[in-house]
């Protein structure tokens, strides 16, 4: 299309009423991710004028004893998130679906873990863990007489109670998503399963799951991404203690730059987990493209 026919069917009024919002998504969008890349390569505390140091910012990173350690445990984060907290909202929402009564009830109540904020929720639930008897938790063993346990003093509970709790917090929104994609799943083809004698589980399997495998696939990738960023909960629940055992890749970012004042190494270590989460999110499209377009 020539510029002028462009212009006249309103193509440039178009742009010049975006640009303002244009503007400022990019200001504040691409801005910080901007500033970060170029702060990777500067040693900088904000108190002095930052100079150039190349690649020692991610040399000193790379070297930190303790990053393998970060990067394992936020990886045993994303498979226990995977475990326990994937099949859970999952299960929910086929639940939920086949109700006939109560079911904006048990709606209200999966989405109302969201509604509390974060912090508050983690705050919460850290009383449920206290290791004394008088936990809520060590409370509910005592009934089955099993002794008290130091959920987030213990180095082999501390992550997994973590990820019970993100597990509730997060599972109510993922429910809704669900039970919309459930909606669009056609009816005859459970009418035609029951006419083929299919059981409940038969149904799910080869009707529900099939049906909603791009919203599946697109909620994967979704948690791989959150749960690889997991912050709030080592940072509140435990401080990346005890030992260490709940230390995160996030949570040495924090560390390098409102700790240690070093905003150069931070910057680099979050060059590296963006990167790190293109390349995974790129193999994982590789991977499940033959199984989304069956």
């Amino acid at each position: 299309m020539a510029p002028r026919v462009w212009s006249r069917r309103g193509g440039l009024t178009a742009i010049i009423f975006a640009l303002p919002a244009l503007i400022v998504f990019g200001y504040f969008s691409w801005g910080p991710i901007v500033r970060g890349l170029i702060m990777s390569w500067q040693r900088i505390n904000f108190a002095a004028e930052p100079s150039w140091v190349g690649w020692s910012n991610f040399a000193y990173v790379l070297s930190d004893p303790l990053l393998p350690q970060a990067v394992g445990n936020t990886l045993l984060f994303v498979a226990l998130g995977l475990v326990i907290g994937f099949p859970v909202p999952l299960f929910l929402a086929v639940f939920m679906a086949e109700l006939r009564k109560s079911k904006r009830l048990f709606n209200l109540l999966a989405y109302l873990p969201v509604v509390i904020p974060p912090v508050v929720a983690i705050l919460l639930w850290k009383t449920f863990y206290d290791p004394g008897a008088t936990g809520l938790f060590n409370q509910i063993l005592g009934f089955f007489g099993i002794a008290p346990l130091g959920w987030l003093n213990s180095p082999a509970l501390a992550l997994p109670s973590m990820v019970i709790e993100a597990t509730w917090a997060g599972a109510g929104a993922t429910v809704i998503i669900y039970i919309a994609a459930l909606t669009g799943v056609r009816s005859e083809l459970y009418e035609a399963a029951d006419l083929d004698g299919a059981g409940i589980w038969s149904k799910i399997w080869n009707v529900t799951l099939p049906q909603i495998r791009g919203v599946i696939i697109i909620m994967v990738l979704l948690q791989l991404i959150g749960t690889m960023q997991v912050f709030a909960e080592p940072f509140l629940f435990t401080g990346g203690g005890p030992s260490n055992s709940t230390m995160t890749v996030l949570l040495m970012i924090y560390n390098y730059a409102f700790v240690s004042q070093d905003f150069g190494a931070a910057s680099a270590l979050s060059t590296l987990l963006a990167l790190a989460l293109g390349v995974l999110s790129l193999a994982y499209f590789a991977a499940t493209k033959k199984w989304s377009t069956e």
